[in-house]
């Protein structure tokens, strides 16, 4: 459910955080200001980069969030172009049981089709919600296959294994101009976001959908390189474009 097609692996950590300033605005999250870290992605010294403390007794089972619900059994179809060729990716909410860092975890399932219906990636995504609605990222299992045989599994990390740690992927009270970590693992991700509507529009083979959350995220390694997300209240993501040339768009097919 993190739409792997356009965003992937990076190896540069995010550096250069400087002097906490505040509280976050409900206890929960704290503030920091940056210097210019992003350079073409747009991040200013007045960005908010958004840091919440982890605490394994503050998460709950499941995950509500408005813009990222997860319900076991649902399953999501969603239709890549890009000028390299087009895919089908199917997210799967699973009913699988996993613990990571003492925290119950939502399986998400995400299979990547090539146009002539091979397997081309398989990876198990793995999501928690703490008690104030933000939704964490811990990590994936990825396998890239060419025609049935296994090539790659560059990308896997987990929470709490080789200093990486848990990532953001919606916060529970996002605002325009928050910056916050999606992937924390060194020397494999480093995945970031900046949340740039509340009140997006994304026209998709699935309908309208209006008063999006729309973020930008980008990888650090590739300056310049950025994908647009648009997460629709009661559904998730349903719309990724990519910047790059030639730029490839991720559009939700299909929906319960």
């Amino acid at each position: 459910m993190k739409f792997h097609s356009i965003i992937r692996a990076s190896l540069l950590t995010l550096a250069s955080i400087i002097a906490l300033v505040s509280c976050g605005r409900d206890g929960s999250r704290l503030a920091t200001t940056s210097p210019d870290v992003g350079g073409s992605v747009g991040i200013t010294a007045n960005s908010n980069i958004i840091t919440i403390p982890f605490d394994r007794n503050n998460f709950v089972s499941g995950v509500t969030n408005q813009y990222y619900p997860l319900t076991p059994g649902t399953t999501y179809t969603y239709r890549t172009t890009a000028k390299a060729g087009n895919e089908l990716n199917t997210v799967e909410v699973t009913s699988d049981a996993k613990t990571i860092l003492g925290v119950a975890v939502t399986v998400v399932r995400d299979r990547v089709y090539i146009a002539d219906g091979s397997l081309s990636e398989d990876t198990f995504d793995w999501f928690a919600q703490d008690q104030q609605g933000n939704v964490w990222y811990f990590g994936e299992d990825t396998k890239t296959y060419d025609h049935g045989t296994l090539v790659s599994t560059e990308g896997s990390w987990e929470a709490g294994k080789n200093d990486a740690k848990a990532g953001i992927i919606m916060l529970a009270d996002p605002h325009v101009g928050d910056v916050y970590k999606q992937e924390d693992s060194p020397g494999v991700v480093a995945d970031m976001a900046k949340v740039v509507s509340l009140d997006a529009t994304a026209t998709v083979p699935k309908g309208t959908y209006v008063h999006c959350v729309e973020t930008t995220e980008w990888t650090p390694l590739e300056p310049g390189d950025r994908a647009h997300k648009f997460y629709a209240a009661g559904v998730g993501p349903v719309l990724e474009t990519s910047t790059r040339q030639g730029g490839e768009r991720v559009e939700l097919t299909q929906f319960p």
